[in-house]
């Protein structure tokens, strides 16, 4: 087959600290270095290498997003995609983004924004670009806005599973995962120690210390930070002798600042919040920590998740399938709408350092051999290759992969 041109793009890469970015970010990086023909697309900062492009638009928090936010109907605004900051950023992202793609001749553009997947893959069916647009499904879109994506890479196989009882399955859509790298993404040892402590001894704990550690978006619906807080309150509260701290570092929400303080009235000193911590230090982070949380009840396939299993850590997590999956042995699926559930699981597992040695090498056996980067990568390859290849054989291909 001919060579192929690949954009792949983020509207809140450089502005935003979320997984959406952090997997624009690495799957880039990770098509680059096998040489395929890449283009890492972004809204904000500087390019970092040759394969990078800043794409200009109104960014979510910017006077202009917000001003035609308020300015226009309600109903107009949400019909037109520009009924929230992310909308009128995905929107004006794609305007300067397809005149890249026209003149780059991209073949391929493969983003997680779902109105900036649906913008280009109207522009082609227009005539207007070349290129056929991919939505890696992590933003729990319905299944009416689903069945609009031709090319749709479900995160799970659960997820495809779900659109099939739903009747809305096409057979140009596929089930990949989200992949991490297993090498970054490591276990501390000799050569990291020294640098999990110097982090420890910023966030002034103990290099003695228990650290629980939750990585997400920080606000109360959906990741529901708001419950590990009394979660862990109710452990310092039955077990005050566990010399046990809660780190929660993720991106910046409307209620992030109500939460902080929420947060220092029920856990006081014990808590720490890391507002827009850069993934650069993230490897750091979890290497610093000895336990993972994530509290919230359903998931696409959280990046936060396949970092902290590839660092060897045990994770609590909300017995939903796709969670549970992830895991796999590595760690404990509980139910997490359940006050108290968290609580109790948390305080047997502090408490047994063997138990959390031996899940946490299983956690990260589970990563290495199903969301390696090499493994996901070329399921991905394959996937590009056969949405290209004439058809029918394309769409025969495709419905035999999934």
């Amino acid at each position: 087959m001919k060579t192929f041109r690949v954009a792949v793009a983020a509207s809140g890469l450089g502005h935003v600290s979320r997984g959406i970015e952090a997997w624009a970010q690495d799957l880039g990086h990770a098509l680059a270095s096998r040489g395929v023909d890449t283009l890492l697309c972004k809204a904000a900062g500087n390019p970092e290498n040759e394969h990078e492009r800043v794409i200009g638009c109104w960014t979510r928090e910017s006077p202009q997003a917000r001003r035609l936010v308020r300015r226009l109907p309600q109903f107009l605004g949400w019909r037109l995609g520009l009924g929230s900051g992310y909308g009128v950023e995905q929107t004006t992202f794609a305007w300067n983004l397809l005149g890249l793609l026209r003149r780059e001749r991209i073949d391929l553009l493969h983003v997680q924004d779902p109105q900036l997947a649906l913008l280009v893959q109207r522009a082609n069916r227009l005539g207007l670009v070349r290129t056929r647009s991919i939505l890696a499904h992590g933003t729990e879109e319905p299944l009416d806005f689903q069945r609009r994506i031709t090319y749709l890479q479900h995160l799970a196989p659960w997820h495809l599973e779900e659109s099939r009882a739903a009747g809305v399955y096409k057979p140009t859509w596929t089930a990949i995962p989200n992949f991490i790298d297993t090498e970054r993404f490591a276990p501390r040892d000799a050569k990291t120690e020294s640098k999990a402590l110097a982090l420890r001894s910023e966030l002034d704990i103990p290099p003695s210390a228990l650290v629980v550690l939750s990585v997400s978006a920080i606000k109360q619906h959906h990741k529901r930070i708001d419950y590990v807080l009394r979660e862990f309150a109710a452990v310092r509260r039955k077990r005050p002798d566990l010399p046990v701290w809660l780190v929660i570092a993720g991106g910046w929400e409307q209620d992030t600042d109500e939460l902080i303080r929420y947060g220092e009235r029920c856990v006081g000193d014990r808590v720490r919040f890391l507002v827009r911590f850069p993934r650069a230090s993230m490897p750091e982070l979890y290497r610093a920590a000895d336990l993972f949380v994530l509290a919230s009840l359903k998931e696409m396939m959280p990046i936060a998740l396949l970092e902290a299993t590839s660092s060897g850590l045990p994770s609590l997590v909300n017995q939903h399938p796709v969670m549970q999956w992830m895991i796999g042995a590595g760690g404990r699926a509980i139910d997490m709408a359940t006050e108290g559930s968290l609580a109790a699981e948390l305080q047997p597992l502090l408490a047994d350092d063997a138990l959390r040695r031996q899940l946490g090498q299983q956690a990260r056996e589970h990563c290495i051999a199903n969301f390696s980067e090499d493994a996901v990568v070329e399921q991905i390859l394959a996937y590009y290759e056969q949405i290209l290849s004439p058809a029918p054989q394309a769409a025969a291909a495709l419905a035999a992969s999934t």
